[in-house]
C-alpha cells in the first residue's frame, strides 16, 4: 500500500525551547527558524494523529453500520489519515529545502541531495516491506513523491497551491481515462519488464497510476503540504484563513458528493459502500495483505478503483476522485492548523500531550513497527477481531515506546538510520 509514509525523531519536545526537527517518513532535517516552537510541535502532534488513524484503519474492527461510535471513528480515519500523512510529508520536505525561503547555492544542492537520498531509501524500504505485507505499504510511493517534489521545491506558496488545486481537479479524470485505455493485457506487458513488480507486486505502473496511492493524484496532498510550509502558521490571520479554507473544502466536497449521490457517495456504510466496497484491505481497499505470511488482512478499504464515470462524482475514501481528494485535503488542513494552534496557545495541553507528540517525532518507526508487531500478533489485524482492544493497545504501546525512547535518543530508530543515510549529501559541492 502505501505507501507514502513516507514519506515525506528526537527527544520529546521541551516546554521552553524548540526541539530539533523530527520525522515521519518525511523529515529529519533542520527547519528554518520561525517565531514560535508551536509550528514544529504542532506538526508532530498532527503526525501522531495520522499514525493513530492509520492504526485504526489497519487494526480496528471493520464497520458494518452507522449506528455505533466505532464505525464513525473508523470512517473518519479511513483515507483521511493517509492523506494527512502525505500532506505532512510535503510540509516536511520544505523543512529540508528551506521553509519560508528556498535554500539556494550549495545549501540548496545539498538539500536536494538529502531529499533524493530519502526518496531512494524509502522506495527500497517500501519495496522490501511490500514483499511481505503486500501493496498496502505506502513507503515506496513516498519515494516517488519525493523525487517529483524536487521539481517544485523552489516555488512560492501561491504557485504550489495552484499546482495542487490543478492536480486535484484534473488528474482524477485523467487517471480514469488512462486506466480505461490500459487494458489488462497492456498492463501485464508493462509489468513483465518491471523489476519492482517482480519483487513485490508493486511496480512502476502501480506507483504512478494503478496502485493504492497513485502518484498521479496523491501529489496533490504533497504539494499542498509544501504550500502550507511556505506560510507562517503561527500568524493569527494565516490560521484563520487556513481554518476557513479547510472547512470550506471539507464541507463543499462532502456536501456536494452527498447532494449528488447520497450518503453512499461519501461513507462506506451509508447504503451501498461506494465503488468496489466491502472486499478491501489496507488504506485503500485492495484484496488482502498479499502473498506474504505476515499480519493478515488489514482494514476494510471502503474505496477502490473507480468503475464508471458516475463514480467520479463521489467522495468515498480512497477512490481518488476530485471530491475525495478535496475533502481529504480540507480535513488535513484543519488538523494541521488545529494542532498548531492548540500546541501554541495551550501550554498545559502541550505538556500533557508530550508522550503523544513523541510518537509524531518517530512516525516512520511507528508505521513500520505496527506491521512488524502484527506479524508477531496476527490475531490483531482488522477483519480478525471484533474488539477495539487491539487498536487501543497498539496506540498505547506506541505512546509508551516513543515517550521512553525519546528520553534517551534524539531520533527514533528508523529516523536515525534514515538521517545517517543522507549524510553523504554533505559532500555535494
Amino acid at each position: 500500500m502505501t505507501q507514502t509514509q513516507p514519506p515525506q525523531g528526537t527527544t520529546a519536545p521541551q516546554e521552553k525551547s524548540p526541539p530539533p526537527p523530527r520525522t515521519s517518513p518525511e523529515s529529519a532535517a533542520p527547519a528554518s527558524p520561525g517565531p514560535s516552537m508551536g509550528r514544529l510541535i504542532g506538526l508532530d502532534l498532527a503526525r501522531a494523529l495520522a499514525v493513530f488513524g492509520m492504526y485504526i484503519v489497519h487494526i480496528a474492527p471493520m464497520p458494518s453500520a452507522a449506528n455505533n461510535l466505532g464505525s464513525w471513528v473508523y470512517s473518519l480515519a479511513e483515507g483521511r489519515s493517509s492523506a494527512l500523512f502525505a500532506t505532512l510529508a510535503g510540509f516536511s520536505l520544505m523543512l529540508i529545502a528551506g521553509r519560508l525561503e528556498p535554500k539556494t547555492g550549495l545549501a540548496g544542492r545539498q538539500a536536494k541531495a538529502r531529499i533524493a537520498i530519502r526518496a531512494v531509501v524509502l522506495l527500497a524500504l517500501g519495496t522490501v516491506l511490500a514483499m511481505e505485507y503486500g501493496d498496502i505499504i505506502i513507503l515506496a510511493y513516498y519515494g516517488v513523491y519525493f523525487l517529483l517534489a524536487l521539481l517544485v521545491v523552489r516555488l512560492s506558496a501561491k504557485t504550489l497551491a495552484i499546482t495542487a488545486a490543478g492536480i486535484a481537479l484534473v488528474m482524477p479524470q485523467l487517471a480514469f481515462v488512462v486506466k480505461m485505455w490500459l487494458s489488462d493485457s497492456v498492463q501485464q506487458s508493462i509489468n513483465a519488464y518491471d523489476p519492482l513488480e517482480k519483487l513485490s507486486t508493486v511496480g512502476v505502473l502501480d506507483l504512478l497510476l494503478t496502485g493504492l496511492y497513485p502518484t498521479i493524484t496523491w501529489m496533490a496532498f504533497v504539494i499542498a503540504g509544501m504550500a502550507l510550509a511556505r506560510l507562517d502558521l503561527t500568524a493569527a490571520t494565516v490560521q484563520r484563513r487556513l481554518a476557513a479554507l479547510g472547512a470550506s473544502l471539507t464541507v463543499g466536497a462532502y456536501g456536494l458528493a452527498t447532494l449528488l449521490g447520497g450518503t453512499s457517495a461519501v461513507l462506506s456504510f451509508g447504503g451501498g459502500g461506494g465503488p468496489s466496497s466491502g472486499s478491501g484491505a489496507g488504506f485503500m481497499g485492495s484484496g488482502s495483505m498479499g502473498s506474504g505470511s505476515g499480519a493478515g488482512s488489514m482494514g476494510s478499504g471502503s474505496g477502490g478503483p473507480v468503475q464508471s464515470a458516475s463514480d467520479l462524482l463521489g467522495a468515498v475514501s480512497h477512490t481518488g476522485t476530485t471530491l475525495d481528494t478535496i475533502g481529504c485535503l480540507g480535513v488535513a488542513i484543519l488538523v494541521i492548523v488545529g494542532a498548531t494552534v492548540a500546541v501554541d496557545r495551550l501550554p498545559r495541553l502541550r505538556r500533557l500531550a508530550k508522550p503523544v507528540i513523541a510518537v509524531g517525532t518517530m512516525s516512520l518507526t511507528a508505521y513500520v513497527g505496527h506491521f512488524l508487531a502484527q506479524s508477531a500478533w496476527p490475531a490483531s489485524g482488522a477483519g480478525t477481531t471484533k474488539s477495539w482492544v487491539p487498536v487501543l493497545t497498539y496506540i498505547l504501546g506506541a505512546i509508551v515506546f516513543a515517550a521512553i525512547w525519546s528520553r534517551f535518543f534524539r531520533r527514533g530508530p528508523l529516523e536515525y538510520l534514515l538521517n545517517t543515510a543522507t549524510k553523504p549529501a554533505t559532500y555535494i559541492r
